[in-house]
């Protein structure tokens, strides 16, 4: 029986997907549950627009995140801490930090979408990265400073 995935589903297929699984299967198990339904060809047609419409949408954000990514690849943060001896900072800075600096600029970014590669524990200059899209990436430079009294 061949079915739509409405979903990804480990050792079948991804979202949109059309596969033949057993009958028994999918009208016992995938149907009922809504993690498929029958390919008719209605609903392969629909599919075939629906994908055209998903990729026009996925080529539309990615354009958008591109240019978001020229606009913040100068930016550069500066993020003032609290200092110990040798130049430790009293914790490290955070995706939270950088995202909070980035708003007073001017850049609504999601904390969620900075990603820091090592732990940022000393003074210095260091690179953030920004996943704007899965296929955009763009990097902004953190200077983390020592925090005048």
């Amino acid at each position: 029986m061949r079915i739509i995935l409405r979903q990804d589903i480990y050792n079948l297929g991804k979202m949109g997907e059309i596969v033949s699984v057993k009958d028994g299967y999918a009208r016992n198990y995938l149907i009922p549950r809504s993690f498929a339904y029958f390919a008719t060809d209605s609903a392969v047609k629909r599919l075939e627009v629906e994908k055209k419409q998903r990729a026009k949408k996925l080529e539309h954000e990615k354009v958008i995140a591109e240019k978001l990514a020229n606009q913040i690849s100068d930016v550069q943060v500066s993020i003032a801490m609290k200092v110990g001896e040798e130049g430790k900072l009293y914790g490290s800075v955070t995706p939270a930090m950088i995202a909070q600096e980035l708003s007073l600029l001017g850049h609504d970014i999601d904390r969620r979408v900075i990603i820091i590669e090592d732990a940022i524990k000393t003074l210095g200059v260091f690179d953030a990265k920004v996943k704007l899209h899965p296929e955009v990436i763009a990097t902004i430079k953190v200077w983390v400073i020592s925090e005048e009294d």
